[in-house]
């Protein structure tokens, strides 16, 4: 059994739209742009579109946007035993604990970037576990630093800057701190 191919013949509207949009790019290497179609005569009752007209109605082309953030990957395994270990060391320790939530953003902002501008790849903050302290009110709220700072570090304005984070072992403050990699400067080794 063999299949008929249907193939439908361009009118010549769509032969001189298709010459119109193929005129605008730049042909393939050893290919003639398509020669340009020669009108057909219409009855007069039906004035001729122009093709200028039909220009406006191509969609735009879209904008360039800005490449996809990467996304966080988390600290190697090996580093994380080195850390525990002892056998590795964090290049830099910012102790934001203490601080009221729009000073530690401010602190931790400069100091990843000057991290990062010191060749720095691994650094330790410590947020503070958050526990109840004596004197606080009812409706204080308490682990604040410990629960917005990996909301922070997870913004894509430090995507730049962080290429992921890890809870701390508990000799660099287990639960209120965190190892954080830093991505190299651009242009740096």
């Amino acid at each position: 059994m063999t299949k008929k191919s249907r193939t439908r013949q361009l009118s010549s509207e769509e032969k001189r739209l298709w010459s119109h949009v193929a005129r605008h790019v730049k042909p393939m290497k050893g290919k003639p742009l398509p020669p340009e179609p020669e009108p057909e005569d219409k009855p007069a009752t039906a004035p001729a579109p122009k093709i200028a007209a039909l220009a406006p109605v191509l969609p735009p082309l879209p904008p360039q946007t800005k490449p996809a953030v990467p996304p966080l990957a988390p600290v190697e395994r090996k580093t994380l035993q080195a850390l525990r270990r002892g056998r590795k060391d964090v290049d830099s320790v910012i102790d934001l604990h203490g601080m009221r939530q729009e000073e530690a953003h401010f602190a931790l902002l400069h100091f990843l970037h000057r991290a990062q501008s010191s060749g720095h790849g691994l650094v330790l903050i410590i947020t503070g576990k958050g526990g109840a302290a004596a004197g606080s009110g009812m409706f204080e709220e308490r682990g604040v630093l410990r629960r917005m700072v990996p909301h922070w570090l997870r913004l894509p304005d430090l995507r730049s800057l962080v290429i992921g984070f890890e809870e701390a072992s508990p000799q660099h403050g287990g639960s209120g701190a965190l190892y954080v990699r830093l991505r190299r400067r651009r242009g740096a080794g």
